[in-house]
This record gives structure tokens, C-alpha cells and sequence, in this order.
């Protein structure tokens, strides 16, 4: 009898369930209105159907019958509508009626013609104190970005960085680091698109403590001056006392 449950369980979900597929798109996850783009479903093992799910719908997008490991879903021509999360499944011939694999991993299909800007800060400050170096952190909202670090009045790029993070560290020496920058964003594969350029942000050389030191330095000597002036003004007075109380001497 229990036998018979097990193998009633197994042709109802069957172990190959548990195998999700993957999602991947061509050119590229993020890209420009217009493009065409293709979402591949891979399957662990071959497949009849493929079907393609898009965030908030209920029904399959698209579907693909197909004996092999891999689908390929055709979006032609995208506009922002059809951004958005989209996942697929398979099934197999000796599945149940209406059964299918676990989902795969959603992916974020983004359609837009510019990027949002990135933020621009300094680490550990924006203030460099003498031999200190600094580094700016460029961040973004996405994984997976090459960025590139500007100089103001300079037209090329100081630095460029692949990031598998959302954000790029640009190190700079302290001595050369004054001055102002910005940074951008973009995808890494054609098609390109671009972020807008962050704020401006200022860094500046830590004077401070050598004009502190400059003052202490002027205080010290002016009071060491004063400090002589006194002294000889003391001796001169209690020169001329003794000269007057001397004896034989009128005043």
C-alpha cells in the first residue's frame, strides 16, 4: 500500500520537478526603446513546452514547444511597457496535464533611454589632510555597471571601473586630489545606456593644521619678545633706583 502511495506522489510531482531553469536576455537585461531582445529559457534536462511569465499576469506570456534543453522568447521592438520581472517554466511529456517545473529566477528586464544619476561621496572625507589619500565612491542602482570617474575642465574620463557591485571606488593620491568631479554610469554590453552625471562634489586640501601651527609658531615668538622687553625694562628700572639711593648721591 505504501509503495503504491509513492509512486502515485512521484507521477503526480514528479523529482525533475525541483530542477528550475534559467532566464537569461540578449543583448542585454537593460537596454534602449526599440531594441529587439530575446529572453532564453534553459531547461536542466530536454523539454516539450517552454512558457514565459511575466510579474502580475496570470497567464503565460508566450509559449514555445520544443524538444531540447533551450527557448528562446522573441520581443521585438521594445518600449517601456514590457520592461519588468519576468520568469519562466518547462514541462514534460510524462508530467500531468497542467503540471510544470518550479519557476525560474526572476530577471528584471528594464527598457528605458537614460539611467538615474548616481551619487558621488568622498571616503573617509572630502577634506585630504597632507599625505592622506582619498577614494570617491561612485554609486548607482544596479549590478553590473562600468563606470567612469570626470574631472572638471577635463574632457576625457580620469578613471574607468567594472563593477559587479552597484558601485565603483575610484582611489586618488592625496597630493593630486583637489579639484572638482562627477561621475556616470552605463551598461556594460552594446546596447549602451547611459546614467545621467551625478552632483558635483568638491574635494579640497587640508590646511588647517599647518596654518594652526604657523599661528601657534607667531604667538610663541611675540610672546617670547614680550617676555625680553619686560626683562629689560625691569633691569633698567632697578639700575637707575640704585644709581639714585646710592650714597653721596642727591636726588
Amino acid at each position: 500500500m505504501a509503495l503504491v502511495l509513492i509512486l502515485q506522489f512521484l507521477t503526480l510531482f514528479p523529482p525533475a520537478l525541483s530542477l528550475k531553469p534559467s532566464l537569461g536576455a540578449q543583448p542585454a537585461a537593460i537596454v534602449t526603446p526599440g531594441v529587439n531582445v530575446t529572453l532564453r529559457c534553459r531547461a536542466p534536462q530536454p523539454a516539450w513546452r517552454f512558457a514565459l511569465f511575466k510579474s502580475g499576469d496570470i497567464t503565460p506570456v508566450l509559449y514555445r514547444d520544443v524538444s531540447m534543453e533551450l527557448a528562446e522568447f522573441f520581443l521585438e521592438e521594445v518600449t517601456p511597457a514590457q520592461g519588468g520581472s519576468y520568469h519562466c517554466c518547462y514541462r514534460n511529456l510524462g508530467w500531468n496535464l497542467g503540471v510544470w517545473s518550479h519557476p525560474s529566477d526572476t530577471l528584471e528586464l528594464l527598457v528605458t533611454d537614460q539611467l538615474p544619476p548616481p551619487s558621488l561621496v568622498a571616503l573617509p572625507g572630502p577634506v585630504v589632510a597632507p599625505g592622506a589619500n582619498v577614494s570617491l565612491r561612485c554609486a548607482g542602482r544596479l549590478r553590473g555597471m562600468s563606470f567612469a570617474l570626470y574631472r572638471a575642465d577635463e574632457a576625457a574620463p580620469l578613471q574607468y571601473r567594472d563593477s559587479a557591485e552597484p558601485w565603483a571606488d575610484f582611489p586618488l593620491p592625496g597630493a593630486r586630489a583637489p579639484g572638482t568631479y562627477s561621475c556616470y554610469y552605463h551598461t556594460p554590453s552594446s546596447p549602451y545606456v547611459l546614467s545621467l552625471r551625478s552632483e558635483p562634489l568638491v574635494i579640497r586640501a587640508d590646511h588647517g593644521s599647518g596654518s594652526l601651527d604657523y599661528t601657534q609658531g607667531n604667538l610663541l615668538r611675540l610672546g617670547l619678545a614680550g617676555l625680553v622687553l619686560i626683562s629689560l625694562g625691569t633691569l633698567i628700572i632697578l639700575d637707575w633706583r640704585s644709581q639714585n639711593h646710592a650714597p653721596g648721591v642727591r636726588p
